[in-house]
């Protein structure tokens, strides 16, 4: 093989790898950017506010749907983790709080909600609003 082709195998190798790269990193087809602030980024602190706490797995697929209806402003859940990695037992915290079904959203009053919740179930417990303004505008001053 002459040096030309060598060249040319070698930068196909170096795009090939980026493109693979940037779509298990997030950055492509399927991929949440984590970039910028969410859609529900205040309701999101809101409920970690006010004492509201998610607790699930990493293999529940109610879990995922619960993450999902937060898009990107899931970063900011007050979510808590409760399956070890071998996905067959669970944390510690999560057995003294005696969590048995996935996924369980506890409030303040110590209620609990053991399903996927709605935004608007949410906001109603914990008394957030549901702002859906990404990037607010300033009204200006008159």
């Amino acid at each position: 093989m002459n040096n030309n082709a060598k060249t040319f195998l070698g930068i196909i190798g170096l795009l090939v790898a980026g493109v693979v790269l940037t779509i298990v990193l997030g950055g492509g087809p399927g991929g949440i950017s984590q970039q910028g602030p969410g859609k529900y980024d205040a309701f999101a602190t809101c409920l970690k506010d006010q004492g509201a706490v998610f607790y699930g797995a990493w293999w529940c697929p109610h879990c995922r749907d619960q993450k999902k209806l937060f898009g990107p402003s899931e970063k900011l859940l007050p979510y808590v983790e409760c399956s070890n990695p071998d996905g067959k037992s669970s944390t510690p915290a999560c057995i003294e709080k005696k969590i048995k079904t996935y996924p369980t959203w506890e409030f303040r009053d110590g209620s609990r909600i053991e399903t996927v919740a709605s935004l608007e179930t949410l906001a109603e417990k914990t008394s957030c609003v549901i702002d859906e303004v990404a990037n607010p505008i300033p009204v200006p001053a008159e």
